[in-house]
């Protein structure tokens, strides 16, 4: 395995970045493309729908493709499709064009995130947590700035400007393609993937089993808290939008900080013990949120994202070393299946929240968290040398 490379390990940042800059504003130009069709809300949100679906969901298959055979391809067409596909809409103006562009941005993203974890895993060395951060803390900091840039350019320009959005993803095709050596698995490393990784055993699929349940409970946790903390600060609690915009921004941002500090100290004191502290912590720290307020209240919620949220590159390196031989599969298993189904799963929050009200709901994410860690007392990880 090649060493700690920063500055590659930065550039396919860089690229994670970008394509999530089009996943995260997707939802935020939704009412625009929603009142200029005169879409119903439940149609509205089949787009979203078709966006996780093609953009989370499926990237396992594209993990597959990886995995055949070393597709460096897929990191510029995967971003300029991501790109291409979103800036487009602000043409479309048929509903069945928007799914098609909508799904053409969720098959670049799907594309971009299993090669680039699989290529990642290469640069990290010894570090793997702590690398496998680097690359993923990009994808944080993109969902975070893609709502951000898409309605600047809305508010000031106009929706028709909506194109000016491919400017990120032409600069990093360009970027990607004319450093292509660099970024290339080094050819050392590709036959000691294929050939000289011993079988895997069921204990790892069942372990694995175990991580993408942990991680849907993660995901939907961190997505429930996204939806419901404008929902209960606004409409339950009659307070000012911008102030419950904010606390979500802290949650992104808390991740983003979490992400990058929580790995380091993974890789010092084991994955799963650091899986198992971030699940049990985030379950006692999520009463505050609802007994502080004002400054109290966001250090409380940005707290909350950073213990949550840390272990979203532990995750990745802890699939990698259960399916070695599958590196693009069990990215694209984490990153992709798990989240897209953790997503998934906040309509179920909706249901309560129908029938038994907002607060209820609310309430209801904080135990999600302990039902992840209950899971993860069923991991073995690392396995166990068998005689």
């Amino acid at each position: 395995m090649s060493q700690f490379n920063l500055k590659i390990l930065l550039l396919l940042s860089c690229g994670h970045m970008v394509v999530d800059i089009y996943q995260g504003a997707l939802p935020a130009i939704l009412p625009f493309l929603k009142d200029r069709l005169d879409l119903s809300y439940t149609v509205a949100g089949t787009i979203l729908i078709a966006s996780n679906l093609t953009s989370s969901v499926i990237q396992p298959l594209f993990g597959f493709l990886s995995d055949k055979k070393e597709k460096a391809y897929l990191l510029p067409l995967g971003t300029f499709a991501a790109g291409a596909g979103f800036s487009l809409l602000a043409g479309a103006g048929h509903y069945l064009l928007i799914l098609l562009l909508v799904a053409i941005s969720g098959f670049g993203i799907a594309a971009y995130h299993p090669e680039g974890f699989k290529t990642a895993r290469f640069f990290t060395g010894q570090k793997m947590a702590t690398g496998m951060s680097v690359f993923a803390v990009g994808g944080n900091f993109g969902n975070a700035l893609g709502p951000i840039i898409a309605l600047s350019i809305i508010n000031y320009f106009g929706f028709s400007s909506l194109p000016w959005m491919f400017l990120p993803a032409a600069a990093f095709t360009i970027g990607i393609i004319a450093l292509r050596k660099s970024v290339a698995i080094p050819a050392k490393d590709r036959p000691a993937v294929a050939e000289n990784t011993p079988p895997i055993p069921r204990r790892a699929h069942r372990a694995m089993i175990v991580i993408i349940c942990v991680i849907i409970m993660r995901t939907w946790t961190q997505i429930g808290l996204m939806t419901y903390i404008p929902f209960y600060y606004i409409d339950v609690l009659k307070q000012d939008p911008v102030f419950a915009g904010k606390l979500v921004s802290m949650l992104l941002l808390g991740g983003a900080f979490g992400t990058l500090a929580g790995s380091p100290l993974a890789d010092r004191w084991g994955h799963r013990l650091w899986l198992r502290f971030s699940m049990l912590g985030s379950f006692f720290l999520f009463p505050l949120i609802f007994h502080l307020q004002g400054f109290l209240l966001s250090v409380a919620v940005t707290l909350f994202g950073a213990v949550l949220i840390s272990t979203f590159s532990v995750t990745v390196v802890m699939g990698q070393n259960l399916l070695p031989r599958n590196l693009g599969v069990a990215s694209g298993l984490i990153v992709g299946f798990a989240i897209g189904a953790g997503g998934i799963g906040v309509t179920l929050l909706g249901i309560l929240a129908d029938h038994f009200g907002v607060p209820f709901a609310f309430k209801c994410i904080g135990f999600l968290p302990l039902a992840g860690f209950l899971m993860s007392l069923l991991l073995e990880y690392p396995l166990k040398k068998t005689a």
